[in-house]
């Protein structure tokens, strides 16, 4: 019996995310389309090493489930959160935060965007090199 974990990626790369909205080079798959029977949205989105969104909102909240390498959460006003394989994240409509790769390794997640009739995201400005550098 073969006990090696398969290392293989569960969804393909996707399409290169904007740089509006992203530093550094990030891809995303949509998995699921926000539609009129579910108002959810899924995507897989894989970050490099250092790569990260820009500050942003949700007005239906949402839910990630981190799947490989390590990553960063932060909040406004709150520390930023080292996130690890298996890691899940709520986030509640409106709150300003953003997510990406820690500065030494890629990171992948999955974004689940619930409410989608709220609509989906509201994007705001960068994380500046200083915020995303105090991690403590």
């Amino acid at each position: 019996m073969d006990t090696r974990e398969n290392n293989s990626p569960i969804f393909p790369q996707g399409d290169k995310a904007s740089p509006d909205y992203f530093t550094g080079m990030t891809w995303v798959k949509m998995l699921v389309a926000a539609d009129a029977g579910l108002n959810c949205q899924i995507g897989n989105v894989v970050f490099e090493a250092g790569a990260r969104n820009n500050w942003h909102t949700h007005p239906g909240g949402q839910i990630l489930i981190a799947t490989d390498g390590v990553g960063y959460y932060q909040e406004k006003g709150k520390p930023i959160r080292l996130l690890h394989k298996g890691d899940v994240v709520k986030i509640l409509p409106g709150v300003v935060h953003w997510h990406g790769a820690s500065p030494d390794s890629a990171f992948t997640h999955i974004a689940i965007n619930p409410n989608a009739q709220k609509g989906i995201v509201e994007w705001l400005q960068r994380v500046t090199d200083e915020e995303y550098n105090h991690f403590k």
